[in-house]
Parts: structure tokens; sequence; C-alpha cells
């Protein structure tokens, strides 16, 4: 296993700074990301990603009570690091690079210093714990939402209003089905988040059927 400093470099290690000077929105991380990936099915993994995080951040909003400008900067936070999880990956694919890279440039730019925490924490190499909600959720959504995608391809329509919950668990167990998706990592984030993972998964799958248009299945 590869292991690496918390931080990519000096610059990461600046939590000083200015996380609210700058409109850290949904716009601007669509924007960062597509300037850094030209791939449509890297940017589509980044929305299936969005999808699931931001479902499990209305869950998180909606128990904490938050309403009106609270709520809005929370789900603008779980968007945004959905969205960059991956952003520098098509660049810098390697693990000593990935997502390293991608939070120094985050630093640099003055991302919030939760989203870039989460961001290291969603790769289990980083040696980052992942301790808030929103560092469970990204880790936890990350390999499912491309698992469903999978899930969704193989079917005729390629629609993932065809795709049943039960089908993907059943497929989870057959390794040779979509073999780049770590399976013990979609186990490993409903445990960390204390979901059940059929509920897990059929609440992520449904979040992803609630954008279908945008995920393009």
């Amino acid at each position: 296993m590869h292991s690496r400093p918390i931080m990519a470099d000096n610059e990461c290690t600046d939590m000083s700074a200015t996380d609210s000077s700058l409109p850290f929105d949904r716009s601007a991380a669509w924007t960062l990301l597509t300037e850094w990936t030209q791939g449509e099915s890297l940017r589509k993994h980044a929305l299936g990603v969005e999808a699931c995080v931001v479902a499990y951040g209305e869950a998180e909003a909606d128990r904490l009570g938050l309403s009106g400008e609270a709520r809005e900067n929370l789900l603008t936070l779980y968007a945004t690091t959905a969205l960059l999880h991956d952003f520098d990956y098509e660049r810098h694919p390697s693990l000593d690079e990935h997502p390293f890279v991608g939070v120094t440039e985050l630093a640099r730019l003055g991302w919030p210093e939760a989203t870039r925490i989460a961001i290291l924490g969603h790769a289990t190499y980083s040696g980052v714990p992942r301790q808030t909600h929103l560092d469970k959720v990204l880790f936890a959504c990350d390999e499912l939402s491309g698992f469903l995608t999978a899930c969704a391809l193989v079917k005729p329509t390629k629609a993932i209003g065809d795709v049943e919950a039960t089908s993907v668990r059943k497929k989870l167990k057959d390794k040779a089905f979509a073999r780049g998706v770590n399976r013990q990592d979609v186990i490993q984030g409903a445990e960390e988040l204390g979901v059940d993972l059929d509920t897990h998964i059929a609440f992520c799958l449904a979040a992803m059927q609630r954008r279908a248009g945008d995920l393009g299945l």
C-alpha cells in the first residue's frame, strides 16, 4: 500500500486560506473539473458521485434541522466536494499524485479545508482519516456510484431506471463483473456510515435515478 503525508506539500498545510473570499459554488467546481478533465466518462462519474453525496447531504441537513442559507451552504459543500474528488485524476492518475496534486491546487485557490480533507480521505492510501459525515459519505459513494453506472450500462436500455437494488447486490458478489470496482471500499463505506449495505445501495440508486438525465443514464 502506498503511503503519503497528509498534505501534498507545504502549500496544503496552510489552512489559513481565505475560504470565504471566493465563490466556491457548484458552478466554480464544475468549471474547475471540466478544465482539468476532458473525458466524458470521468465527468459523468463526478456527477454520479455528486448525486449520491448530495442526497446524503440533504438527509443530514434534515437531521440537523437546517434551513435557508445554512442548508444551502451545507449542500454546496457536499456538491462541490463530490464534483472535485477526482478532478486531477486524468492528468495525474498515479497513486503518488492523485489526489495530492488536486488538493495542492485546491489549497492554492483557497477552496475550503473541509473539501480538501474529504478528498484526501477518499483515497485509502493517503493516511488521512475519515472523521466528518462528508468524509465518510464521499468515500462510501465513490466506488458504489461507479458500480451502479456499470449495472445500468449492461441493461439493454442502458437506463439506470431499470436497475433494481436487489440485482446490484447480486452483481457485487460476481467478481467478474465491473472488476475495477473495489468491493471492499463499498462494504467499508457503508459500515463507516453506519448504514446497512442494502439500504446504502438503494439510497444511492434512487439518488442517481433522480438525476438520470444529467448522468446520461
